[in-house]
């Protein structure tokens, strides 16, 4: 069994599941490209304001199926770079989805289902989740983006323990270190998430994608750049019928109701 990814609607937030139990939740290509798809789905439908992911049980995900890499040894090497292709290809499709994304992190994270969590906007872990880039364990070096994201939200030497030594990073400790927004009781993730995520939806959505697009860019421009994104946004949101709604429902100490 490839495992399959459970989508479920609960208020304005889409809860994606990864659920594989037998095999701790791993990935594979099918449940790649079904998060692509539910994303998809998703973004077009207005009424949906906010993702989570989570895994199903008392984990969130054990990464790649070891016993299906072990099986891509004997094909052609395309068959490998294909199904990580896949995998690219939803890392990127969180990252660009215009509506925020949390992760909500029971047990385990490890290898490409940490890179998942890193990829997601905000994360809650239960205080017992533990994290791990374990691909060194297995003669392997890190794919979902680990080496990108990583390096940009934590110390290289810290970085350079996660990934040359496998080293596993409590939730606790990634809290401290900012990667972490959130630190719930064991069981709990989800409903905290999904608190989160209401506290989400209230807001202008088009100011939340506008927010998730400069946040994105930021890497790669200059001041200058930044600052001129910052500018066509802004207008594009001042004259947007929700910056109407939120500054008189401010002004008016009323509670805006944002379209």
């Amino acid at each position: 069994m490839s495992g399959e990814l459970k989508s479920t609607i609960q208020g304005r937030t889409m809860v994606l599941t990864l659920s594989n139990p037998g095999q701790r939740n791993a990935l594979s290509p099918a449940i790649y490209a079904a998060g692509v798809e539910a994303l998809g789905v998703a973004e077009g439908n207005a009424e949906i304001r906010s993702v989570i992911l989570t895994g199903e049980g008392s984990l969130f995900c054990a990464g790649g199926n070891l016993q299906r890499l072990l099986a891509n040894r004997e094909q052609p090497p395309q068959v490998q770079a294909d199904s990580i292709e896949g995998l690219h290809n939803w890392i990127e499709a969180i990252r660009t989805f215009p509506k925020p994304v949390i992760a909500a992190v029971e047990g385990a994270a490890a290898g490409a289902g940490f890179s998942l969590v890193l990829a997601c906007d905000l994360v809650v872990a239960a205080s017992s989740a533990v994290f791990v880039m374990a691909y060194s364990n297995v003669g392997l070096s890190p794919d979902g983006g680990a080496s990108w994201t990583l390096s940009r939200c934590l110390p290289r030497q810290l970085v350079s323990e996660l990934l040359l030594g496998g080293e596993r990073i409590s939730a606790e400790r990634l809290h401290q270190l900012g990667v972490v927004n959130r630190i719930a009781a064991p069981g709990n993730t989800l409903t905290e998430a999904l608190n989160l995520a209401e506290h989400l939806n209230a807001r202008a959505p088009n100011a939340l994608a506008s927010i998730k697009e400069l946040l994105n860019e930021s890497a790669a421009q200059s001041l200058n750049q930044q600052l001129g994104l910052e500018r066509a946004h802004f207008v594009r949101n001042l004259h947007h019928a929700n910056a109407g709604i939120g500054i008189s429902a401010f002004l008016a100490k009323q509670k805006p109701e944002y379209k």
